[in-house]
């Protein structure tokens, strides 16, 4: 497991997904609580959820192929 610019290499987490409706739509809500302290996080969208895990660890998804340029 690689730990760079100080990020941790390990995370843990209490996930709940709970869909709701917003505005007439479906959505899923979504929030993550750290056992060791009880601290929550929460989150509107799932693509808010992935951005907040991207940040913690450093990761970068993909581009869909048809939105990639070479």
């Amino acid at each position: 497991m690689r730990c760079d610019k100080g990020k941790p290499g390990y995370f843990s987490y209490l996930l709940r997904l709970w869909e709701t409706e917003d505005e007439g739509r479906r959505v899923w809500r979504v929030s993550l609580e750290l056992p060791a302290t009880g601290e929550r996080y929460g989150f509107a969208s799932l693509p808010e959820l992935f951005a907040f895990l991207e940040e913690k660890t450093g990761e970068e998804r993909p581009l869909p192929a048809e939105s990639q340029t070479d």
